[in-house]
């Protein structure tokens, strides 16, 4: 059964508030999973396909970007990282280099790049 959609004025609502932080600076759990799930629909919206699984966990994972199809056990290409540095990523507060190199990204495969499709969403 397919997950209901998250409407874009809910989602680019809880993107916001994270973005912005609270007073802990720390966006609470159910915003924050809203946020990354709501990311994550507008990834496989503009890269459709099955060649890379995008983990965020334990939020969420899709298997997003055209190219060979996954059929059984590990996609080719997985994408894992926080939810903190995939909503950096999603909004372009972070560059998919920089969290390269601040190792916020754990990455393998060949199609295992998201950088042509970041960011997702703007503030």
């Amino acid at each position: 059964m397919a997950r209901a959609r998250i409407a874009d004025a809910d989602g680019l609502a809880a993107v916001r508030a994270c973005a912005t932080r609270g007073s802990d600076g720390q966006p609470d759990r159910a915003t924050q999973r809203l946020a990354v799930r709501y990311t994550l629909q507008v990834l496989t919206d503009r890269a459709p396909g099955h060649s890379v699984e995008v983990r965020i966990p334990p939020v969420g994972a899709v298997q997003a970007i055209p190219g060979p199809v996954h059929r059984r056990g590990t996609p080719s290409a997985v994408v894992e990282m926080d939810a903190p540095t995939w909503l950096a990523l999603a909004t372009g507060t972070l560059t998919w280099a920089q969290a390269k190199a601040a190792g916020g990204i754990r990455a393998s495969g060949e199609r295992a790049d998201l950088a042509p499709w970041l960011p997702l969403v703007g503030l």
